[in-house]
């Protein structure tokens, strides 16, 4: 339990300061954030993981890049779903899911 709390909260300040870095990747308020990093994790775990699962030959063809593609799309779908958190478009959903990724990698590697 302690250790979702973490990743919450860390994925939250992460977003913050990917917003900061990302122009056209908002993030209102640290409520903004929390609120945020809940929707994009179950967006993820739902939907995102259909989608990978249905993409996955393309994926392969790709080298694994098209899931980035796949990460920048949930994160502009969880944008409509949060209010005070917006993606103003597909170059800076990209951009923020690149960061988040290498985020969220570092986190993981830290956590084990």
């Amino acid at each position: 339990m302690v250790r979702l709390l973490a990743t919450w909260l860390v994925s939250a300040l992460v977003m913050i300061a990917v917003a900061q870095l990302v122009p056209g990747f908002q993030v209102a308020d640290f409520k903004a954030a929390l609120t945020a990093a809940v929707v994009v994790g179950l967006v993820n775990a739902t939907l995102g993981l259909f989608l990978k699962i249905l993409t996955l030959p393309l994926t392969v063809l790709t080298l694994g890049l098209f899931w980035w593609v796949i990460n920048a799309a949930m994160l502009k779908l969880s944008a409509g779903l949060v209010p005070g958190f917006e993606v103003a478009g597909l170059l800076p959903a990209m951009g923020a899911a690149l960061l988040l990724s290498l985020a969220h990698v570092i986190l993981k590697l830290a956590l084990d």
